[in-house]
């Protein structure tokens, strides 16, 4: 299994020498160097991307899976890349998901000499002697674990070790986004269509409000010159009867101009809102306040302010836990087994997973119980805004649970909305890392496994996101702001749309824009391995025939009239005024700490909401809404992503195919008969069958 199980997705050749390359060539055209023993793989060779050169290669057994494999290890200026023998790179499909290792995806290097002399490589450093074996620990959690043969060989296996700490220190983020643009755009001719809508024309926008149903709001063009922020995108919506000239004046009051803008329409009658917080150096005028307080209310009376930093970790938070956690899972770990579990708590990883549930829950309770507009306020509008958000949408809506549903819900709540992926996973060196987007990865794993029937794609899937936002082959992850990666792409100069050389033909006006995008799928993964992206468990009736349903107005009831509230500390408190700062511009304050904190309810907003006043009305629990457990146990460690350089612990999870069934059914049945001293003589001698069940202890 291409995710660290034990089946592979590939063919091993009997033979174990590699093939003779008389002509290995870069696609450059200069001629590589002939090497006095074997060349590395010809599928290599052929699947070179543009301008990239092979520096150094040695044969070697990759270690820590069963069967051990070996092959060839080879380190070009793009990536490190294990190349078993026998096995053939695919022509469409220039990168290896199982394979290959980005040179930035590198997270620690280590050199092992007589299992007893470790040294840590870091860049510019010069190794003290001939490793017998190399660790390849992946900021992604992955690990490749390469021993290399003896017998005069070992000058090819210091080469390779300096050669990749080389290629390290002079990595560059975009040279492999450079090379798979080049590639694939010669695959094919004239513009092609992404296969999900990149929400940066007009008319994805218009799409996407008619899919939702969101008539009280229009496609506002105000930021098409990325005049008013260049950190969002250059269309978003608001209501109907805003002009544009005021959204250019009320963004200006808020935190990098990130003014209240639609996020998501619930088919009931609510609107969820996000916005930044407000700008401490603004003061507006009595115009300006009413445009605030017209996009704050969307067209209803009831109004609910979220604070989304309280309770929620901050980022250094985030990125703490997750050193930690990264640390805790390497397989060189010094914590015991013993303590593990609780080292695991010490990291606070799952408390942040915990805490992001438990008010994502509230907010969709808040949405889906009442007609009214909640809004989300974060002080950038560029982290927790995006992850509660995009979790709310998971629980409400039964169509950002597909497929299709899900990639649009992260094109429009992640990348088209600003989330500085360059910055928060460490591309820009600035001290702002932080990996909120991983986090959000991980409480959409623990919706997977709370409801498996409710979701279309698998683990697998996630997985796959998880590890493209480290591999920096498209620029969906490479990039900051959607002016960053426009302007990247060559998609506009000067903020207009022109024709790149990329493509055979200009496109039409108002032509889908055919940069790639992490959605291109088959960059990295094969036909085999996409299919495993659908979950098998899905149950198709719990995603309705339409794209957005049109719910029952009874079974959402307006608001009380006239009414402002702000949720805090999982609850509700109301509030005089929408904007606070009308008669005291002082009041422009970056958090919501001019606002009362009430006191930290212990029961639930679900109970809260559905039991109060009966002047409010009484609600139903809406259909498909999923209230997820976040108590304790209910909140596990994500296996098969944190794990996977212990191929020990993987043995056991659960198999996407038969026959990775039957391989790790079969493993546990040996290890039983290992461990069990019960088991009888006669026992060891059974054939073994994996088709029968574990048998029981007596």
């Amino acid at each position: 299994m291409w995710w660290g199980g034990r089946g592979q997705s590939f063919n091993i050749a009997s033979q174990k020498e590699e093939p003779e390359l008389s002509g290995l060539k870069s696609v450059q055209g200069s001629r590589m160097p002939e090497h006095r023993s074997r060349q590395p793989g010809s599928c290599l060779a052929s699947g070179c991307l543009p301008g990239e050169q092979i520096l150094a290669w040695a044969p070697g057994l990759r270690k820590g899976l069963q069967p051990e494999l070996p092959g060839t290890l080879i380190c070009t200026n793009f990536r490190v890349t294990f190349q078993p023998c026998g096995w053939q790179r695919s022509q469409d499909t220039p990168l290896s998901s199982e394979y290959d290792f980005a040179l930035v995806n590198i997270g620690r290097l280590e050199a092992v000499s007589a299992l007893t002399r470790v040294q840590l490589l870091r860049p510019g450093s010069q190794l003290k002697f001939i490793p017998e074996e190399i660790l390849i620990h992946g900021r992604d959690f992955r690990l490749l674990r390469v021993g290399f043969e003896a017998g005069g060989l070992e000058p090819q296996a210091f080469q390779v070790t300096m050669a990749i700490v080389q290629a390290r220190a002079q990595s560059s983020q975009s040279q492999l986004y450079v090379g798979i643009t080049q590639r694939k755009a010669a695959q094919g001719s004239g513009s092609r269509k992404p296969p999900i809508p990149l929400l940066e024309t007009l008319e994805d926008w218009e799409a996407e409000q008619k899919k939702q149903g969101a008539r009280g709001w229009r496609v506002s063009t105000a930021n098409e010159r990325f005049d008013v922020a260049t950190s969002l995108p250059r269309y978003f919506w608001v209501p109907n009867r805003t002009l544009d000239n005021e959204v250019r004046r009320a963004f200006g009051h808020f935190h990098q101009g990130r003014g209240p803008r639609l996020s998501w329409h619930h088919p009931g009658g609510s609107d969820l809102l996000r916005c930044g917080g407000f700008y401490t150096a603004s003061d507006p005028n009595k115009e300006d306040i009413r445009a605030v307080e017209s996009m704050l209310q969307a067209g209803h009376s009831d109004v609910v302010l979220v604070d989304t930093m309280d309770e929620l970790p901050s980022l250094a938070d985030v990125q703490l836990a997750h050193l930690k956690l990264r640390a805790l899972c390497l397989p060189d770990s010094s914590v015991s087994e013993d303590k593990w579990l609780s080292a695991l708590e010490g990291t606070r990883w799952l408390d942040y997973v915990r805490s992001c549930l438990r008010k994502a829950s509230d907010i969709s309770v808040l949405v889906t119980s009442r007609v009214r507009s909640v809004v989300l306020q974060e002080r950038g509008d560029r982290d927790l805004n995006g992850l509660l958000s995009s979790l709310v949408q998971l629980l409400s809506a039964p169509e950002a649970r597909t497929l299709f549903g899900f990639q649009a819900l992260v094109q429009r709540e992640w990348v088209a909305a600003g989330h500085p992926f360059l910055t928060r996973l460490g591309g820009t060196g600035a001290n702002e890392e932080a990996p909120v987007f991983l986090l959000f990865l991980d409480c959409v794993w623990q919706l997977l496994q709370q409801f498996p029937a409710e979701f279309e794609f698998s683990e697998f899937f996630l997985l796959a996101l998880h590890d493209s936002v480290r591999v920096p082959d498209t620029l969906t992850f490479l990039r900051n702001t959607p002016w960053e990666r426009g302007k990247q792409s060559a998609q506009f100069n000067s903020y207009t749309q022109v024709y790149t050389p990329e493509y055979s033909q200009a496109p039409a006006e108002n032509s889908v824009n055919s940069q790639l995008s992490v959605w291109d799928w088959n960059l990295r993964y094969s036909n085999e391995q996409i299919l495993q992206f659908h979950n098998p468990g899905y149950a198709p009736e719990h995603y309705p025939g339409s794209w957005f349903p049109r719910q029952q107005p009874s079974l959402m009831v307006p608001g009380p009239p006239s009414s402002v509230w702000l949720f805090s500390r999982g609850a509700l408190a109301p509030l005089n005024q929408l904007c606070p700062w009308r008669d005291n511009p002082s009041l422009l304050a970056v958090s919501s700490r001019w606002l009362p904190r009430p006191a930290i309810s212990s029961e639930s907003l679900a109970d809260q909401e559905w039991g109060l006043p009966t002047h409010w009305g009484a609600c139903p629990l809406p259909a498909g809404l999923l209230l997820p457990g976040y108590l304790g146990p209910q909140v596990r460690l994500w296996k098969r992503c944190y794990l996977r350089g212990r191929p020990e612990v993987q043995m056991g999870l659960s198999a996407p195919t038969i026959t990775g069934l039957q391989d790790e059914l079969s493993h546990l049945q040996e290890l039983l008969k290992k461990w069990t001293s019960r088991i009888s003589p006669e026992d060891h001698c059974k054939k073994r069958d994996p088709n029968t069940l574990l048998p029981q202890s007596r």
